[in-house]
């Protein structure tokens, strides 16, 4: 029994993954996209299929450490795992008329926090790159590695200067918001992204870096695609 058991998951995981790769097919990467050569792009036609809870069942099943499985999986996957048909989110153009045209609205803390980290984030990245980097959040909210909610992963840090997981809120200066219609703007893709927008800009990444910067767990992490002044990580 002590061996039969790594030999019964390991071969749940094979077939998980087998439905998982019959599910995709290419999606063109945009012109401020640049997908790493590991990567290959999360199929549009499945985009818009969220399933929060079976990502969460899976992340269970492959750990921590393996490869994010979160969303957009075929009817097929569902039925073989005994999930019912998750709520499909709302269907997402990458412009910023797609955006600007829904209504303005408010959200609860969530939201508030969701909105507050892409607004300090990313508010000078193309819509593209504000979704990549909202789909990072919401990753990490579904991984064990890190707080299970949008506040707990945005504010995740020590209290001290420089030492959180997003520079804007350890950097020592006010969350003070001076653009108002960027706000309105990146509080739209929040609520989006809340309400179960799929994610298929960045294949699971839960982590990001500026072009900027080098940090060592660039060198660590397999960078799954790189989008306006971002790389994106997914770790191995």
């Amino acid at each position: 029994m002590t061996n039969a058991m790594p030999r019964a998951v390991r071969c749940a995981m094979a077939g998980l993954l087998s439905l998982i790769a019959l599910a995709g097919v290419s999606l063109p990467a945009a012109a401020d996209m640049t997908y790493s050569s590991k990567a290959t792009p999360a199929t549009a036609d499945l985009a818009a299929e969220t399933a929060p809870d079976l990502g969460r069942k899976l992340g269970a099943l492959l750990g921590r450490d393996a490869p994010a499985v979160r969303t957009r999986r075929d009817a097929g996957l569902r039925a073989a795992l005994g999930l019912s048909r998750a709520r499909r989110g709302p269907a997402i153009e990458y412009t910023a008329d797609f955006v600007d045209a829904r209504a303005d609205i408010r959200g609860d803390a969530q939201w508030r926090c969701l909105t507050e980290a892409l607004y300090f984030e990313a508010r000078g990245e193309s819509v593209r790159g504000v979704f990549a980097v909202a789909e990072v959040i919401l990753n990490r909210v579904d991984s064990s590695a890190f707080p299970g909610s949008v506040c707990g992963v945005t504010r995740q840090g020590t209290g001290r200067k420089w030492q959180c997981q997003f520079t804007y809120y350890c950097d020592g200066r006010a969350e003070s918001v001076t653009e108002p219609a960027a706000w309105t703007r990146m509080g739209k893709i929040a609520r989006m992204m809340i309400e179960g927008a799929g994610r298929p800009l960045t294949r699971g990444a839960t982590f990001y870096h500026t072009r900027a910067v080098d940090p060592y767990w660039a060198h660590v992490f397999d960078r799954t695609v790189t989008i306006g002044a971002h790389h994106f990580y997914a770790r191995g």
